[in-house]
């Protein structure tokens, strides 16, 4: 079992990995009928970020590339959808171009970066520079001359009245509660399995070989700058469709999925699940939303330094992360039981 949370997840999906993704597909056909409203937006949102952790696990943990960027493609993604949503009139176009729009823009930013063999810390710091410039632009559009068409960014107030996706079939009608639940969820499943089969591709080898040593890649004949390009843009484009479904979710954007608290928790998701795997950072940004709201309704003050007082201390006794220590831990005990002495 631990070997299906390696770092660079070589080995081909076992029998009961399919068995857990076809328990988890039912699962999430079944919750609505049994859960209200509440649960299905709490569990809708998880889904959504869970997307944007996806994104950052894929980008770090097997193209070795820590990027504070994510939250730009996130806040591209919600405000392309909300801008031309609102100008259209229609919601199905805006949604696609809505990831292909900061996906353009990921490839041109990457290029800079990636080409200009900019070293892994300057690409951090860049990318946490871009994101600062993105904020502070978008909180100084509040006059009435900063308008898309007919959408007035209202800068740090941001814009409300997204529409909510509409149903292809049916343009009249747009997703109810269930719809973005089932949207939400199913999109993160089928991406995580996507992204776990990707890695077994000749591409996913590549990715995690130029991570391991770029310098012995590029002498085997692979241009690494082609393969971590792809792989940047690709993880932008998952970013941005989680930024589109956040302002489906919520039918609004706000500066705010751009700032750097946002970009620090992806961090931190990626950090307690583990990124040396998937679905740890899934599996963090749901406990971490749960623990989140928990401490709000409890009524204490300091929910963010609270909260970085636990993740440091969780950090410090997980460094592995999560998922990846209990898959050790569980293959040890497997291990010791499978050469124990038959008589005890």
């Amino acid at each position: 079992m631990g070997r299906e949370f390696a770092a660079d997840a070589a080995t081909p999906p076992r029998w009961w990995w399919w068995m857990f993704i076809l328990a988890l597909a039912i699962v999430l056909v079944s919750m609505p009928h049994f859960t209200d409203d509440s649960l299905q937006l709490d569990l809708s949102i998880t889904f959504v970020l869970a997307l944007l952790a996806l994104s950052m696990s894929f980008l770090w943990g097997y193209v070795g590339i820590l990027s504070f960027g994510q939250t730009i493609f996130f806040g591209l993604g919600g405000y392309s959808y909300a801008i031309l949503a609102l100008n259209a009139g229609t919601t199905l176009w805006p949604f696609a171009a809505a990831i292909f729009l900061p996906m353009i823009f990921a490839a041109v930013l990457g290029y800079f970066i990636i080409y200009g063999r900019i070293s892994d810390v300057y690409l951090s710091v860049i990318s946490l520079v871009v994101t600062l410039i993105f904020e502070k632009s978008i909180r100084s559009t509040s006059g009435p001359e900063y308008v898309i068409g007919k959408v007035r960014l209202n800068g740090q107030n941001g814009i409300p009245g997204v529409p909510g996706l509409q149903l292809p079939w049916d343009s009249s009608m747009q997703l109810s509660i269930d719809g973005v639940f089932y949207l939400a969820g199913g999109t993160a499943l089928l991406l995580y399995v996507c992204l776990r089969l990707l890695l077994l591709t000749s591409f996913g080898r590549i990715i995690v070989g130029i991570r391991e040593n770029e310098t012995r890649m590029e002498l085997l004949g692979y241009d690494s700058r082609v393969y971590k390009l792809v792989a940047f843009v690709l993880a932008a484009g998952i970013a941005a469709l989680s930024g589109a479904l956040y302002a489906v979710w919520g039918n609004f954007v706000a500066p705010e999925m751009f700032n750097l608290n946002q970009a620090a928790q992806v961090v931190i998701w990626v950090i307690v699940g583990g990124r040396s795997t998937l679905i740890g950072p899934v599996v963090a940004t749901g406990l971490v939303q749960y623990f989140s709201n928990w401490l709000g309704t409890v009524s204490i003050g300091q929910v963010t330094l609270v909260l970085g007082l636990v993740l440091l201390v969780f950090v410090l006794a997980f460094p592995r992360g999560l998922l990846p220590t209990i898959a050790m831990v569980l293959g040890k005990a497997v291990s010791r039981t499978g050469n124990g002495n038959p008589r005890s």
